[in-house]
Order: structure tokens, then C-alpha cells, then sequence
């Protein structure tokens, strides 16, 4: 379960601390370049990784070899997110690389725009909204464009001509209702039929519910997660699975992806470490989701400082909420820095006695959670442009139970936001006063810090579904009903004296950073990242808005949060801080019976009121107040990369390379890291 990137300027970001603020000897902070470009509603960002040289030369080469399984599984995920997106890829940077007309025209300024989106997005689909990626140029000048480039490397689809191929790639580009939306949640949609993820052939909503259905009958203690890496498909009546597995669908990328977890299994840092690295590969060659777990349980009791996630992991893009987009970090552990977050874990066991719900669905022992601050080293698939900021993982609930998850707070990618949006003038724009101001500025990265760390390391961890309710009874709604219990985990407690306590908050007064900086972006500020006249689709901001609304509205008699206009203005002030506690701590009580008991009805309902709807007249505030702002709603990063120093055949050193050009790495990535047909 991830964390993912609240909008860059709307609340402040975590900062490292003084250890982590080491850079790359070559790149001072004072030279080092964080923003590369921004075009559309994206900002392109570079990160660094501070301490990588100072590592021994076994570990740099486990962060190599990783970081090489993690760049080459690329493709999966471009084929995952829609059909034709390798196919349009490869027509888009033909043009890009070939195209022999004038390069100054409006028009080739529109593609270049857009060939960037469909980069950031992997795919035609925004990474953020799932909605189709709307061109700025005609289709007659595309098909100049295409008539002035190298023909030879035009895209064929399977048993289509030339020509054939080349209509039904612009009819996907340009018809705005063919497969239009990557993930159609709308209510009264088929959501299988109706969403263009690559998930499902042939098959209505009902036809993959009646098939798990049957699957479940089976289930044990230990369920696998069904269809977390396999497509569904139907054919001649029949419904079967094909699995992402070497020799099976996906295999030449898979093939790919083992070849270095073998080289990287030859450096691991541990015994341990090595027989995880051994687990995955048999996963991936088997496609055998019991190995998954069994390597889950083994990834959960590792603590090599580098480490990595690997795999069909997150459900988010799959209307169903079954199968895993795939996804690759590699990081290694900041020692000074997790010292907070193993404070937490130390007290998982006292949150837990002392959360607001039900002692029915609160676990009578918390196992193994553990939790650090890490150097991202490497991003890849669904974690590349844009990235989360914090990951808990696993996500079976029977392995968090029984055997803990691990949470991670990514912060060398937090900090590297912060720098690249000071004087955005945010603050001045959105704040009532200047009390609200001066909170955010001396508590807001530290409060955002901790926020990070309470819902990935015992938000997401918390809790316990009764016996017999599947992991799948909420549905499409699983994962903002999930992410909102996580949120309200750490807002319920950040105003707790525990906090203080602990040394994990100066004084009382900090926590009202967070429960500023929260509600005005739940309610108002992240409306900046929809289009007008559409709802929110996207899990984490549908979980956001739910919190701040349901506030809003069970505390009105209280004037808990009070809607304010001024000059034309509108704000929203916290009037009770502990009154909105209590509320957030009355919500989490009922979002975790909804999952503990597998309330379909109830979690859709408080969804589809509270986190849906936009408020017309107040988004268009937003976005008129945002016009002279120079922030964009969306950033993500380019990697670095890694370069083997070779004496007489050995690897003598590896040398770390921060990327300046967003483009010519997209390029490098498809000319090195394209594995699969066009179709799949």
C-alpha cells in the first residue's frame, strides 16, 4: 500500500534530517539542479542519493544489479495500462526521433507536449485520473507529422497492414469515447467492460465475480491473492487465466527481470536476503502464488539495509481491485533517520490497545512491524515518474498478521519536493491568517514527516477482519476505504500526548499543522488536480475528501471547521482542534468495521458521498486562485544511473550519475528496456 504524492505546494513536505542533507560530492546543494522542466500539469524532478559512494563495493553492485531488474520491467507495466500504449510509444518516438519538418511549429511543440504526458503517464491514460490524455494537435497534423518520418519504423498490430494499424492507433489517440477512460468507477458502469486497463478480455463485471466466487469456496487461513498476476480472459465461453511468467505472458521482460535478481542474489547482504532473492525468481518462473507468499513472509523478516520491492503488487488500477500493476524501488536504509520510525514500531502494541475502535477488530498481539527512512536509489514500473512518498507492504492480510509488514518513508524524494517548490507562494495564497502560516512553516514538514510514517508503519498495519470476510468484499471501493484508514490513523493520534512523549513531536501545537494543512487540502486545494466538471476517481484523493467533508459536516453544529469567504475568498478554519479529533477518531471506528466486517454497502456509501462530488462553484475558485501560482499539480522524477567501473574483467566500483534530460532517458529506457511485442 502506498502513500501517494500529495500535491507538491499544498502541504508541506518531510525534510531530511541533518544526515541525510549529505549530498553527492560532485553535486553541492547549492548547485544541484532539482526541477528540470515543467510543462502541462507536470514538473520533472531529479533526486539525489546521499551516502551511495560511501558504501562497500558489495553493496553498490546489489544496488546495481537491482536497479537493472527494476528499469527492465518497464514494458509490463506500459502493456498493463492500456492495450495499445507500446504500439502508440513506438509510432510517438518515431516521430520524435525521425520527423525531418520544421521543429518550431506550434504543432510539434503540441506533440513534443504530449509525448512527454503519455512518458510521465505510461500510457495514453493520466496517471492520476485515468482519464484519456487529450491531444493539442489535429489529427491532420499528425498524419503530417507521420508522413515525414521513417516509415520503416512505423508500428504493425498482429494480422493488421501498415495501414490498418496506423487507423486503429489514431482512432485510440483521437475518438474521445473509444476505451476513453483507463478505470471506469462511475456508478451504473460495467467496470470490467468499461475500463481500457489491460486486465480483462472478453468478460463483463459479473463474469469476474462469478468466477473468484467460486475460487474462494476454497479458501483457508492463508488465501492467496487471487489474480494478482495473471489476465482473465474469455474465450469460446470459457474463462481462463494467463499468468505473468517466464515462458508465459510478460515472460521476455520476466526473463529479463531474473537475470539480474541472480546476479543480484550472488552479492546479497544476507542468508536471509539471498533466500528471498532465490523465492522471487521461483515466482516469477512458476507464476505460482504461494511462492509469492512464502517470499512475502521471507521479505518481511529481512532486515538487509538494501532493499527492494519487486513485483505485481498494487490493486489500484484494476477496476476489480485484484490484480497488480508491476512495480519496482530499490533503497537502502538512512540509519540516522529511523530512529523515528522505530520509536513507532516499538509502540505498535500501545496504538493498537488505544485506537477508537471496536476491541473486536483490534489485534491482540501486533507482530513484526517494522518501519525505516530510506534512500530511494531506484525508481521502475508503477513507481516511475511519479512515485509514492511511503509504502507498506505486504498487502495480504493473513502475512500482516500473522507475520508483520514492513512501512518505509521515502525521503531523500520527499525532501528533493520540498526543495523544488520553496516560494510558491502556496501558503500566502490558501491560509486564513498568519497564525495558520507560522504553524505550517515551523511544523509542517515534521508533521507531514510523521504523518507518513503513523499511516504507513501502523495505519495501513492496524486492525483485523473477522473470520470468514474476504479480502475482497469492499470491492472498488477497497482501496480508498483503506487508504482513509490508514489517514485517519495518524490524524487521530498526531494530536495525542503520546506524541509528545515519545520525542516525536515538540509540543500540542504541532499537530494542528498537520490538521490545517489536511483539511484544507481534503476539501479545497487538491481540486486543482480534476478537470471541471468531473468527479474524483482516484483512490487517494477520494480518501482525502472523505475525511475533510465527513468532518466538515458531523462537526457543523459545533463550528468545528468553519467555511470562511473573504474578498471573494474561501477558507477553511479549524476551530477545535481536539473536537476534530474526536471526529476523526469517530470515522476511523466505523471505516474499520466497515473492512473488519466487509460492509460493501456502508463503504460505498460513505465513498460515493463524501468522495466523489465536487462542488462546482468552489472548484472553479481553486482553480481561478491557482492561475498565478507557478506550481503544477503532478511532479515525478528522473533516476540516476549507475555505471560499473570494469578492471581486467572485474566490477572494481560503481559510479553514481545524475540525469539532466528527461527526454533522452525516456528515449534510452525504450532503446534498452523494451523486452516485449507491441501486443500482448
Amino acid at each position: 500500500m502506498k502513500i501517494k504524492v500529495i500535491l507538491t505546494g499544498l502541504m508541506s513536505v518531510m525534510m531530511l534530517n541533518a544526515n541525510a542533507q549529505n549530498k553527492n560530492e560532485n553535486n553541492t546543494e547549492d548547485d544541484f539542479k532539482y526541477i528540470l522542466e515543467q510543462f502541462a500539469d507536470l514538473r520533472i524532478l531529479r533526486y539525489q542519493v546521499p551516502e551511495f559512494e560511501e558504501l562497500p563495493l558489495q553493496d553498490k553492485k546489489l544496488i546495481y544489479y537491482l536497479s537493472q531488474a527494476a528499469v527492465s520491467g518497464r514494458d509490463i507495466l506500459w502493456d498493463q495500462n492500456g492495450k495499445y500504449n507500446l504500439a502508440i510509444r513506438t509510432l510517438l518516438e518515431n516521430i520524435y526521433e525521425t520527423y525531418s519538418g520544421d521543429r518550431e511549429t506550434d504543432e510539434f511543440r503540441s506533440f513534443t507536449t504530449y509525448l512527454k504526458r503519455v512518458w510521465f503517464s505510461n500510457g495514453i491514460y493520466h496517471h492520476y485520473s485515468s482519464d484519456k490524455l487529450r491531444p493539442e494537435f489535429s489529427e491532420a497534423s499528425f498524419d503530417q507529422l507521420i508522413g515525414k518520418s521513417n516509415q520503416h519504423k512505423l508500428p504493425v498490430l498482429k494480422g493488421k497492414s501498415p495501414e490498418e494499424s496506423l487507423l486503429l492507433l489514431k482512432k485510440v489517440i483521437f475518438d474521445p469515447a473509444f476505451l476513453n477512460k483507463k478505470v471506469n468507477q462511475a456508478e451504473g458502469a460495467d467496470m470490467v467492460q468499461e475500463s481500457a486497463v489491460n486486465f480483462y478480455q472478453g468478460l463483463t463485471e459479473e463474469d469476474v465475480a462469478a468466477y473468484y466466487a467460486e475460487a474462494r469456496k476454497q479458501e483457508d487461513e492463508t488465501p492467496v491473492s487471487y489474480g494478482l498476476n495473471s489476465r482473465l480472459v474469455k474465450e469460446d465461453g470459457i474463462v481462463q487465466e494467463v499468468v505473468w511468467k517466464s515462458g508465459g505472458l510478460y515472460g521476455q521482460a520476466i526473463d529479463q527481470i531474473i537475470f539480474w535478481l541472480r546476479k543480484a542474489e550472488e552479492v546479497a547482504q544476507t542468508s536471509e536476503q539471498k533466500e528471498g532473492i532465490g523465492k522471487l525468481i521461483r515466482y516469477y518462473e512458476t507464476g505460482d502464488l504461494e511462492i509469492w507468499d512464502e517470499y512475502n513472509v521471507i521479505w518481511v523478516a529481512d532486515h538487509s539495509r538494501i532493499d527492494f520491492v519487486n513485483g505485481f503488487i498494487e490493486v489500484y488500477s484494476d477496476p476489480m481491485g485484484m490484480r497488480g500493476t508491476w512495480e519496482s524501488v530499490v533503497n537502502f536504509k538512512d540509519l540516522e533517520a529511523t530512529r523515528r520510525t522505530e520509536i513507532i514500531s516499538e509502540n505498535a502494541q500501545w496504538f493498537e490497545d488505544h485506537s477508537p475502535v471496536d476491541e473486536r477488530f483490534k489485534k491482540k498481539q501486533v507482530k513484526g512491524v517494522t518501519a525505516k527512512v530510506i534512500t530511494v536509489a531506484m525508481l521502475g514500473g508503477d513507481c516511475y515518474p511519479h512515485t509514492p512518498i511511503g509504502i507498506n507492504l505486504p498487502n495480504a492480510d493473513w502475512i500482516r498478521k500473522v507475520h508483520g509488514s514492513k512501512s518505509v518513508t521515502m525521503e531523500n524524494i520527499t525532501y528533493a519536493y520540498n526543495q523544488a517548490n520553496l516560494g510558491s507562494g502556496f501558503l500566502e495564497e490558501f491560509s486564513l491568517n498568519e497564525e495558520e502560516m507560522e504553524l505550517v512553516r515551523k511544523y509542517g514538514p515534521m508533521t507531514d514527516n510523521l504523518h507518513t510514517d503513523l499511516h504507513e508503519c501502523l495505519g495501513h498495519g492496524s486492525g483485523q477482519v473477522l473470520e470468514g470476510v474476504s479480502a475482497e468484499a469492499l470491492k472498488n471501493y477497497h482501496a480508498p476505504l483503506e487508504e482513509t484508514r490508514a489517514d485517519l490513523f495518524a490524524l487521530y493520534y498526531m494530536m495525542d500526548p503520546k506524541m509528545v512523549e515519545l520525542g516525536l513531536l515538540p509540543d500540542a501545537d504541532a499537530a494542528k499543522a498537520q490538521y490545517i494543512s489536511y483539511i484544507r487540502n481534503g476539501i479545497m486545494t487538491q481540486l486543482r488536480r480534476i478537470e471541471p466538471g468531473n468527479t474524483i476517481e482516484q483512490a487517494h484523493m477520494r480518501n482525502r475528501q472523505l475525511i475533510a467533508r465527513w468532518c466538515f459536516e458531523h462537526g457543523k453544529a459545533d463550528k468545528v471547521i468553519e467555511e470562511v469567504k473573504r474578498d471573494g475568498k474561501t477558507y477553511y478554519r479549524i476551530n477545535d482542534f481536539k473536537k476534530l479529533q474526536e471526529l476523526f477518531g469517530k470515522l476511523l471506528a466505523e471505516v474499520q468495521r466497515i473492512k473488519s466486517e466487509g460492509d460493501y454497502e456502508a463503504g460505498k456509501s460513505l465513498v460515493e458521498n463524501y468522495g466523489v462530488n465536487v462542488d462546482p462553484a468552489l472548484h472553479a475558485e481553486v482553480m481561478k486562485r491557482f492561475e498565478k501560482l507557478n506550481i503544477t499539480p503532478y511532479s515525478g522524477f528522473v533516476n540516476p544511473e549507475y555505471h560499473p567501473v570494469e578492471l581486467d574483467g572485474e566490477v572494481i566500483d560503481i559510479q553514481l550519475e545524475y540525469v539532466d534530460d528527461y527526454a533522452s532517458q525516456m528515449l534510452e529506457y525504450s532503446e534498452k528496456y523494451s523486452f516485449l511485442p507491441l501486443e500482448n
